[in-house]
């Protein structure tokens, strides 16, 4: 992903589930100030259940067929602590898991709890337990979309994506459509990223989730050197300098930075301005990009 100054991971993606509820606020900043806000839990009605099939998937040396063949070993997985426990999870998620033994429920439910943990600090080891998780329980919509999401963060943009739209296949909705958005640019496919922004799916988005859509659809325009189009498309209700919290903040931010891009410097300037009075957090870096552009025009 790239905001408009070029940085991938412009907004913030959902954590993967962990206690306390769903694909939430997590996500890791890099330089830009743009995330995706979180508000998805995105595993949509109770994925399929598949009685004695998933617990079996993948488990241990498997059962032998009929010809007497034995499944593959699943590889190699990264170790647990032992401190982490399967009731660090999610209730609402755990309860996706009840089609598996218990044994293998308990370690699928140990290896989300590590990718969530783990995502913001060390992506590439949250991936691995992802993927573990995955191995053990891939046809369970909120393992596929933990995947995704944890790909994601570790820059694995096809992954992710492949991911993502296999948990919707499962699950139905909308999904987490502005990732899906977003690994689109970071494919090198912005065009892609805009016909996502204009699907059935996206118009059943509201609130902070369209707000994330429609900021990666105007840095897609961004990428195609589309500046005015990216300026319009983030002209929105939502637009409204009486609201603060990060949404708001990343909005702002989007804005201004389409502003500046559109050779609106002056607009930009009030815009970031904007978004460092909204961002209560900290999250975004709009209070050195004024000062950047101030001293520039100097």
């Amino acid at each position: 992903m790239t905001d408009s100054s070029g940085d991938r991971k412009s907004f913030r993606s959902g954590k993967p589930p962990r206690q306390g509820g769903g694909a939430g606020s997590g996500g890791n900043r890099q330089g830009g100030g743009n995330r995706q806000g979180g508000g998805q839990r995105g595993s949509g009605p109770d994925a399929p259940r598949r009685r004695g099939g998933e617990g079996t998937f993948g488990g241990g040396a498997g059962r032998p067929s009929d010809s007497g063949a034995r499944r593959p070993p699943r590889p190699e997985e990264p170790d647990l602590p032992e401190e982490v426990q399967a009731s660090d999870l999610d209730p609402t998620v755990r309860r996706d898991l009840l089609s598996l033994d218990k044994s293998n429920a308990e370690a699928v439910a140990r290896h989300l709890v590590m990718a969530s943990e783990l995502v913001e600090d060390d992506p590439r080891l949250a991936l691995a337990h992802a993927r573990a998780a995955r191995q053990r329980a891939g046809r369970i919509a909120v393992v596929r979309e933990t995947a995704g999401v944890t790909a994601y963060h570790a820059g694995e943009w096809a992954e992710a994506l492949s991911e993502l739209r296999a948990s919707r296949r499962m699950a139905g909705g909308p999904g987490l459509l502005a990732v899906m958005a977003d690994c689109e640019r970071g494919l090198g496919r912005p065009e892609r990223a805009i016909e996502l922004g204009r699907s059935d799916e996206a118009r059943l988005l509201t609130g902070d989730d369209a707000t994330e859509l429609r900021i990666v659809v105007a840095g897609a325009r961004m990428d195609l050197g589309q500046f005015d189009q990216a300026v319009v498309t983030l002209q929105t209700p939502e637009l409204d300098v009486s609201k603060s919290g990060p949404s708001s903040a990343r909005l702002f931010y989007a804005y201004a930075d389409a502003l500046v891009a559109a050779g609106r410097i002056d607009d930009g300037v009030k815009w970031f301005l904007n978004s460092a009075a909204a961002d209560e957090d900290g999250e975004t870096d709009a209070e050195e990009r004024v000062e950047e552009l101030s001293g520039g025009g100097q």
